[in-house]
């Protein structure tokens, strides 16, 4: 479990580092936990707090999943419990959160002064994690000292963000630390095969605005016929038992429905309770013929 405690703007530039050094500790499975501003260094113990979901937030996400491509071993997973929007922007819930791969070592950016493996410091996140998340009985801890280059890296947050990789079909003007709007229901779909982390992204925007409930549609049959080699497709039930793992780790709160894909609409075309659809670059022109099918047949947008 990596905890993200340093504010986001000068976090993004240090991404690469920290991700190799955590890399060098983690055989597997990588959960991470966003709490930008946190402090473990002083008297009282930290509590989770919500975190703002907004279009910079949703950026990171991007970015950390795409700087996670450089370390193939790794399943990295960003916990969404604690990123809300701000329709729904509520206290924490105390409950522990239980995760498919109980953590065995708890990490964090977070630094001492001296640079050492500061004991206290060392308490309080372990306290903190196992406040959080089911972690193993004998949870160790450790604080990442990456090298981070000398004289590279501001101390203070850059007034340049991230370039945005989250757009809304409608072209209106945001600003990067605009609040994300949540909505009740909303659908993702895709093949998902061999579940890598442009997929993570997808499903992980679908899962930040969705508040109750998020269809996944997941191609099946016909739609697989104009795969390249089809033959070496996971099968259906593998893919979605994957997929439903991810999605329970990364957001428990959501209640989910895995439905297979049989033409290019699927639920996203005739169920008029949904109200967004998450799309990537190569599957815009598909959400946008699903938009005017509804249309077509009396349904919102």
């Amino acid at each position: 479990l990596l905890v993200l405690t340093t504010p986001l703007a000068t976090l993004a530039a240090r991404l690469p580092p920290i991700l190799t050094s955590a890399s060098r500790l983690v055989n597997h499975t990588l959960y991470v936990h966003l709490q930008p501003g946190m402090n473990l260094g002083g008297p009282a113990q930290p509590q989770a707090s919500p975190v703002q979901a907004t279009f910079e937030v949703l950026d990171f996400i991007t970015h950390l999943y795409t700087g996670a491509d450089l370390h193939r071993h790794l399943d990295v997973r960003i916990l969404l419990t604690n990123i809300q929007t701000k329709s729904t922007f509520l206290p924490v819930l105390s409950s522990v959160q239980n995760l498919a791969h109980p953590p065995e070592v708890v990490l964090t950016d977070f630094q001492t002064l001296d640079g050492s493996q500061y004991n206290p410091v060392k308490q309080q996140l372990e306290r903190y994690a196992t406040s959080c998340y089911s972690c193993s009985p004998q949870l160790a801890s450790v604080l990442l000292y990456p090298d981070y280059g000398t004289g590279e890296l501001p101390l203070e947050p850059p007034n340049a963000l991230l370039p945005s990789t989250i757009r809304p079909a409608s072209p209106v003007a945001r600003s990067p630390r605009q609040p994300v709007r949540g909505y009740h229901r909303g659908a993702v779909g895709g093949t998902f095969d061999r579940l890598h982390n442009a997929h993570k992204v997808l499903l992980s925007v679908a899962c930040v605005l969705a508040q109750e409930q998020l269809v996944v549609g997941v191609a099946d049959k016909d739609l697989l016929k104009s795969k390249l080699l089809p033959e070496l497709l996971q099968p259906y039930a593998e893919r979605v038992e994957h997929l439903t793992e991810f999605l329970v780790d990364i957001k428990p709160s959501l209640t989910f429905e895995l439905v297979p894909l049989l033409d290019p609409y699927g639920p996203a075309g005739s169920d008029p309770t949904l109200e967004f659809l998450v799309v990537s670059e190569e599957t815009y022109r598909g959400g946008m013929a699903v938009n005017r099918f509804r249309l077509e047949n009396g349904k919102e947008e």
